[in-house]
C-alpha cells in the first residue's frame, strides 16, 4: 500500500509540470477581449439653429480657442462655450454652424 501510494505521488510531482505548461499555452492561443465604453452626449444644439440674443448672454467667448483644440474661426464667427459643448456661430446671424462635444 505505501509503495503504491509513494508511486502516486510522485507520478503527481512529475506531470504538474507538463500540466501547468499546457494550461499557459492555451492562454496565449485565446484572443484577448477588449470592451470599450461607447459614451453618447445629447445636447440640445443642433446644426443651423438661429441662437437668439437671451441664448447668448449665457454663453462664455471662447478666445483661446487653440486650448481647447478648436481650429481657428472663419472671419464672422466665433467660439462661444454654452453648457459644456463649444458651438461655432455666425456673429451678426447667431446661426450655429458647428459643434463640438464637450471634452
Amino acid at each position: 500500500m505505501k509503495k503504491i501510494f509513494a508511486a502516486l505521488l510522485s507520478a503527481s510531482f512529475l506531470l504538474s509540470p507538463m500540466v501547468v505548461s499546457q494550461a499557459s499555452a492555451d492562454d496565449h492561443r485565446r484572443p484577448h477581449v477588449v470592451v470599450q465604453k461607447k459614451v453618447v452626449v445629447r445636447s440640445h444644439w443642433k446644426k443651423g439653429y438661429r441662437v437668439n440674443a437671451s441664448e447668448r448672454r449665457r454663453f462664455s467667448d471662447v478666445n483661446d480657442y487653440r486650448r481647447y483644440r478648436l481650429a481657428p474661426p472663419p472671419r464672422g464667427y466665433r467660439w462661444v462655450r454654452a453648457d459644456n459643448d463649444y458651438l461655432l456661430i455666425g456673429v451678426t446671424s447667431g446661426v450655429i454652424s458647428s459643434i463640438i462635444a464637450g471634452r
